[in-house]
């Protein structure tokens, strides 16, 4: 007798999406600049060259706040969700959305750092939710998500001033109770542990500005106050918002030592354990022994309060949340052996597996791998909240867009969830991908690397119709969610 599988009833399907990528309207409903608003597509740049991608100096903030020429400024535009959201909502709801990730853009609340709650833009996200609403979608909200507002870069040191804590928590504690009873599941930081190699985006922090100081020090300093703000947003929702759910996020950087060498497995760990500090942090409440020798071993000295390891200790996240696309290898000694482009960083190309076209290394076992490894950590529920395919989509002479490379890479991680979840016993809350409509690239700043199941007629320059268009994996995905999963499985 064949029994079919499927997901848990209640497992919630979505996508994710962030407002600095998809939202636009940059400039209406009194929004303020935020950091996202200053980086540009660079078409010089190889687009597997995510380090050339993210540099950034004060000459930038001069440039951008001086620009004429937008067509470079890509996530000021966005897809024009600010005007478009109904109709993308619709489509979520068509694939039969039971979630849907999103944030909220903190210049867009407080424009100012002294100045009031902007109404108009409060009201956008009213907007917004009551629309998720009117289709029984549930919006999974994260608070930051790489896009600090321009204020903590040009009027204090970005999250390594402490007056960042206070203006965050007064933005989080009016979120929370504008959206109490709209709102349930929050995410506090998107990908926390990710300041360590992008600190402009994560933590408005240039290090130009820090000059005669330890830049290590300074994004260590950051990521404290994002601790501590953290856990501050998690006591204040679960005051205002009795019953919800608050997750940290992390970016799942997955590594195999290149070879079964003691040194390429150490490093392997050590390179790891690197980025799950971070979440250990906010699901412990206490700084790991492996983030305090690195202080230590780096003569790195970190300012803290009285109070802030009572307030970390006693206000640990409920979930535990992570991006997942890719995995990659380590090498104690990587001479002549290949690099390969990660999410966010780099690792040694594994001869196994394909690669997709901006080198990221398509590997669904590896997510399995993942959920096993934090599910084992932190016996807590986890929540895939992104994992994707960027790719280039044609569409074709009669409108399609076929894109099965999608659904492959969907099918097989898909699968491997639920291999982890019905062999190795892990706890899954749900699935969001990333992201259900194509939107502008987080690393490259660019359209043509294509996440969506809806294609968006608009190119790395912003020319174009704005247009939705349903790709082939939109039915497909359609499909998944009406069948909670068992469609994985009709070969």
């Amino acid at each position: 007798m064949t029994t079919t599988r499927s997901f848990p009833k209640g497992f919630l399907w979505g996508g994710a999406s962030a407002a600095n990528q998809f939202e636009g309207g940059w400039n209406e409903g009194g929004k303020g600049m935020s950091v996202a608003d200053c980086l540009t597509f660079k078409p010089t740049v190889d687009v597997t060259d995510y380090e050339k991608s993210n540099e950034f100096t004060s000459a930038d903030i001069d440039a951008a706040l001086t620009a004429v020429d937008l067509s470079l400024y890509a996530k000021r535009r966005g897809i024009d969700f600010y005007h478009h959201y109904k109709e993308d909502i619709k489509l979520f709801a068509e694939m039969g959305f039971s979630v849907f990730r999103t944030s909220i853009a903190w210049s867009r609340i407080y424009p100012t750092a002294d100045g009031p709650a902007c109404e108009e833009g409060l009201k956008f996200y009213d907007d917004v939710f009551d629309e998720c609403a009117k289709y029984g979608i549930e919006p999974l909200v994260t608070m930051s998500h790489y896009e600090p507002p321009l204020y903590l870069v040009t009027e204090y040191d970005g999250w390594a001033s402490r007056e960042a804590v206070d203006l965050f928590s007064k933005f989080v504690k009016t979120i929370l109770e504008r959206y109490k009873n709209k709102v349930k599941y929050w995410l506090t930081f998107n990908e926390i542990d990710s300041i360590i190699r992008h600190p402009f985006t994560s933590g408005a922090l240039i290090e130009d500005r820090f000059p005669n100081r330890n830049f290590e020090e300074v994004i260590y300093q950051a990521m404290h106050h994002q601790f501590v703000a953290s856990a501050l947003a998690t006591k204040m929702a679960h005051q205002i918002i009795p019953g919800c759910q608050v997750g940290c996020m992390l970016t799942k950087l997955t590594f195999y030592p290149y070879t079964c060498k003691p040194e390429d497995v150490l490093l392997a760990q050590q390179t790891q354990r690197h980025t799950l500090a971070f979440a250990d942090a906010q699901v412990f409440g206490v700084y790991p022994a492996y983030l305090l020798a690195l202080y230590k071993n780096h003569n790195i000295n970190i300012k803290t309060l009285v109070g802030d390891e009572e307030i970390m200790k006693d206000y640990p996240v409920d979930f535990v949340s992570f991006s997942y696309y890719s995995s990659g290898c380590s090498a104690a000694n990587p001479s002549d052996l290949e690099q390969t482009n990660m999410n966010t960083t780099f690792g040694i190309k594994n001869p196994y597996i394909k690669s997709s076209d901006w080198g990221w290394q398509i590997d669904p076992l590896g997510l399995r791998i993942s959920l096993v490894e934090l599910y084992d950590r932190y016996r807590k529920p986890l929540f895939i909240v992104e994992n994707g395919l960027g790719a280039n989509d044609t569409v074709e002479a009669d409108g399609t867009i076929n894109d099965d490379y999608r659904i492959d890479y969907f099918k097989q991680h898909m699968k491997c969830m639920l291999d982890a979840m019905e062999i190795d016993g892990v706890d899954l809350m749900g699935f969001t991908s990333w992201g259900p409509i194509d939107i502008v690239s987080a690393s490259t700043n660019q359209m043509s690397k294509r996440y969506g199941f809806i294609y968006v007629d608009l190119d790395d320059l912003g020319n174009g119709t704005f247009k939705r268009l349903k790709k082939k994996s939109f039915t497909w995905y359609k499909e998944v969610i009406a069948t909670n999963g068992s469609s994985l499985f009709n070969d």
